[in-house]
Order: structure tokens, then sequence, then C-alpha cells
């Protein structure tokens, strides 16, 4: 049977996340959908040309088949968050929304006050709500109360590279959640990835590990196989950490003795 995760009624199988920002150009970006083997692509609304069209729109190189998640970025308050999605949905965008309420220009840090507020409210609207949060168990406790269909906690600061600053907190995380936990921020390699996967995360989003790097194209394949090869590690149950060694063949009935 297909290893499978759902949000809310959709149900799939890539477990990477892309976005749609910093790329060098639309086609490079196009390629590296293609190659990262993603079924959801996250969009900016506050970002997106609409007087753009044809090639010259940033949605015309989106591989078709992809679900689009507008997200709520650059959005400082639950006010401009709520607007944002909404504005999405009127784009024709569905009601599958990634919220972010920014609290900090510096260093992007959520304002989770005003992403439980933003949130609350739009799941009242009936939107399928991804939270960009910290990584903090008691606020992720609070967006799955509010009816969040998914928790997206930062694995670091946005577009840091730095990868998982606090893999204990998100294990926390992980061990209470009802709902998909998605790593979201701070990647920054195919072995930050897999770490992250091994930890149990659904799934992984990311934009600028796979944007900025030197090859695109070739980064978004080894994302790809980093988030698979951690998957596999979390199903196959790990070996104990050991202070000491373990002989791997048996110490009994050696030659000579």
């Amino acid at each position: 049977m297909a290893d499978t995760w759902s949000i809310g009624a959709r149900t799939f199988t890539s477990r990477l996340l892309v976005g749609t920002g910093k790329y060098p150009d639309f086609a490079t970006m196009q390629r590296a959908h293609v190659a990262s083997g993603a079924e959801i692509v996250t969009v900016a609304v506050r970002r997106l040309d609409l007087a753009a069209k044809g090639e010259a729109s940033l949605l015309e190189w989106i591989p078709k088949g992809l679900v689009l998640l507008p997200n709520t970025a650059a959005c400082f308050t639950a006010e401009e968050a709520i607007r944002t999605a909404r504005l999405g949905r009127e784009l024709g965008m569905g009601d599958l929304v990634k919220l972010e309420v920014i609290g900090d220009p510096r260093t992007l840090f959520p304002d989770v006050v005003g992403l439980v507020e933003a949130a609350r409210a739009l799941v009242k609207e009936g939107f399928t709500v991804l939270p960009y949060t910290n990584d903090d168990p008691v606020t992720a406790r609070r967006l799955e109360e509010v009816g969040c269909a998914a928790i997206m906690p930062l694995g670091a600061p946005i577009g840091s590279g730095l990868g998982l600053r606090n893999p204990t907190n998100l294990r926390i995380i992980l061990e209470a959640a009802r709902v998909p936990v998605l790593v979201d921020a701070g990647v920054g390699t195919a072995s930050d990835a897999a770490i992250a996967m091994e930890l149990g995360a659904a799934a992984i989003l990311m934009n600028t590990a796979i944007a900025g790097a030197q090859d695109p194209v070739l980064m978004a394949e080894a994302m790809r196989d980093g988030v698979t090869a951690g998957r596999k590690a979390f199903l196959a149950g790990r070996i104990p950490m050991r202070l000491h060694a373990a002989a791997s063949s048996p110490m009994t009935g050696l030659i000579g003795r």
C-alpha cells in the first residue's frame, strides 16, 4: 500500500512541499518543481503580480496538477492575514491556506497571538488552515484546538538554512499532535530534510534551500530523496543509541575457542 498522508479531504503521496520565490527565473522554478516530485506548491498571494498575463505570470509556470497552497506571507497582523486568505480564495486558489502572521520583520518569527486569532477566524469561514508557527508545543496545541488541519513549526528562521535547531521541541509537538505536523522553514540541505522526517514529521515545506542552491533542479532531486530516505528510516525504526560497542557478529563459537 502507498504511504500516504492527508490534509483535510486531500490525500498525498509526496511529503515534500515547495515554494515559488527566489528562483533565478520561472523556467528554473518549473524544472525544480518537477524534479522535486512535489504535489503541493505554495504561493505568496500578496506578492503575485495580478496584472501579469501568459508567460509573464508566475502561475503559468507552475506544473499542471500541483495543488496550490496560497500563503499569507508579509502579513503582520491577523486582519491582514485574514484579508489575504480571502483574496486567495477569490482568485480561485481554493480554501487551503498556509497562514503566516509575522511578528518581527528581522527574524520573521511568528506573532503567535495574532496567528491563533487569525486561525480561529479562518477556520470558522471554512478554510483548511495550515499555520506557520514557532516550535512551541503550547502554541501548537492552541492552533490544533481552534481547528487547524495541520501544524507547521519552524525548524529554524525562514531562509536561514540552519537546519533543525530544536529537535527536542519538535519531538514534543509530534508526540502530542493529532493532526499532521509539517516542518516549515530552516532546512538547508538534504540531510536536514532526512532528520526532520526521521523525527516523524508528516512532510516538509521548503523554498530557499532549493531556489537558492547553485543548482536548484539538482537540489530539488536531493531534497526529494532526503525526504524519502528520512521517512523510510522513521518507518523502519532506528536501533537504540549505545555508549559502548556492540559486536555485529556473535562472540560464541569462534574458531580457535
